[in-house]
């Protein structure tokens, strides 16, 4: 089985990329739905979360409030690190869970995982092969704002965080420009998908 890192950054077009690979063929794992799974009530990291972060975090069903969360996280490097102590382990473990069994299913699949932070965390290195979702940051600024109602300051401190996608480009075996068209990456997609099935025996 072949697995791929497919990254980026905040709102630069990787799930588009991901959906667009996974209605080729290839298997899609989204490492923030992970994420968000190991924090829902029933979930993994739950109760450490809360207790790390306190009551304030939680609505009025007793969940964790993903916003309020962020709000804490994303103006503090040091909270964000904790947080991702706490979580990141329990999406690894689910992601290598998911991968295992797609191989065990399918000897030649094409297993794509997509995390906005895979090369800031190092997971990148897990993957045989390493695609970069890239569009220019006023672009991924005005889709942040326009998908998750966030303010010019919140995506900022988000992006703040991220390593620049010139950067992460530079360490990707293939880079696919969002910022053209919706058609036209579809186009770039279905050539990287091309390039990964010659790969396979």
């Amino acid at each position: 089985m072949l697995r791929v890192g497919l990254t980026g950054g905040l709102a630069s077009g990787k799930s588009f990329v991901g959906r667009t690979l996974e209605g080729f063929g290839c298997h899609w794992i989204r490492a923030d739905d992970l994420g968000h799974a190991v924090i829902a009530p029933d979930g993994e990291a739950c109760q450490a979360v809360a207790a790390e972060f306190g009551t304030g975090i939680l609505a009025a069903d007793g969940a964790i409030d993903r916003k309020k969360l962020g709000a804490i996280v994303f103006a503090d490097p040091a909270r964000l690190a904790r947080l991702n102590a706490l979580v990141h382990p329990h999406v690894f473990a689910r992601q290598e869970s998911l991968l295992a069994g797609i191989e065990a299913r399918d000897a030649r699949a094409i297993a794509v995982v997509e995390a906005a932070i895979m090369i800031e965390t190092g997971s990148h290195r897990r993957y045989q092969k390493l695609i970069v979702a890239v569009c220019p940051e006023w672009m991924q600024i005005e889709r942040a704002i326009a998908r998750d109602g966030l303010t010019r300051q919140q995506v900022a401190d988000r992006l703040s965080r991220q390593i620049p996608l010139k950067e992460k480009a530079g360490m990707a075996d293939y880079v696919i420009d969002t910022s053209i068209s919706p058609e036209e990456t579809v186009r770039q997609t279905q050539n990287v998908y091309q390039a990964l099935r010659s790969l396979q025996p």
